[in-house]
């Protein structure tokens, strides 16, 4: 393991993820790229430019065709599956755009249901699931179902499930994609927050304003690393309350 790739979060290390319809599509072609820890990074591209697939290879949702990807000090293209799974739910924290709750468990129940993975007790999932849904404002709301919250409020439950098992990264694909703007705007902010606090993000989106709040835009295009942009001032939200 290079200093590199001990002190990196994520180190893409010349990646190529093939498959196979006919012929060889290259989802992903000779891809590197390094996420510092307690970076900020969006990810843009137009459709098929290989932004999820990205995203997955570095969440471990799958495995790259040839090059090697180093989460945390890992090289996770050495390890089975089971590895990879208990991995994930340690290290990496989704927020997805569709939310992907659980419908008949509550707010509290679905973001205390990765830490039962982890084997941690009962009385410790409840409890940092009351803090986490405190932290992002739906202290109020936790034993409501999905269905009882609006579409802000279900990214939220999304946002404190993907902090639960305390992660290294946080990945969220397309997080304010089903929202109004007002209430992506509050989304953001709290992205803002977490990385504030120190968290690592990788944000993928198609909206330029979204990716202005990073703090470096990859684009891909064709599943090339077309180019990395540095945002110098990024757009950070403004906290409720506050002029």
């Amino acid at each position: 393991m290079t200093e590199r790739e001990d002190q990196a979060a994520v180190v893409v290390d010349h990646v190529t993820k093939t498959y196979q319809v006919g012929e060889p599509v290259y989802a992903l072609d000779d891809v590197s790229l390094d996420l510092a820890r307690g970076s900020y990074t969006a990810v843009m591209g137009p459709s098929g430019s290989g932004k999820s697939t990205l995203m997955n290879l570095i969440g471990c949702l799958d495995t790259p065709t040839e090059g090697r990807i180093i989460v945390d000090g890992q090289d996770v293209t050495t390890l089975t599956d089971r590895e990879r799974t208990r991995l994930r739910g340690a290290e990496i924290g989704f927020v997805f755009q569709t939310f992907n709750l659980m419908p008949r468990l509550t707010a509290l129940e679905n973001v205390a249901m990765p830490m039962v993975a982890l084997g941690r007790p009962r009385p410790e999932r409840t409890a940092r699931a009351r803090d986490l849904l405190d932290r992002v404002g739906l202290g109020d709301r936790l034993s409501h179902r999905p269905n009882e919250l609006s579409g802000g409020q279900r990214q939220r439950v999304s946002i404190a499930r993907a902090l639960a098992n305390d992660p290294s990264l946080l990945l969220a694909d397309e997080p304010t994609g089903n929202l109004d703007t007002e209430t992506g705007a509050q989304i953001m902010a709290l992205f803002a927050d977490l990385h504030a606090a120190g968290n690592t993000v990788l944000l993928v989106t198609h909206e330029r304003h979204i990716a202005e709040h990073a703090d470096r835009i990859v684009h891909l295009l064709d599943g090339h690393l077309e180019r990395i942009e540095q945002i110098d001032s990024p757009r950070r939200p403004v906290p409720a309350g506050e002029p």
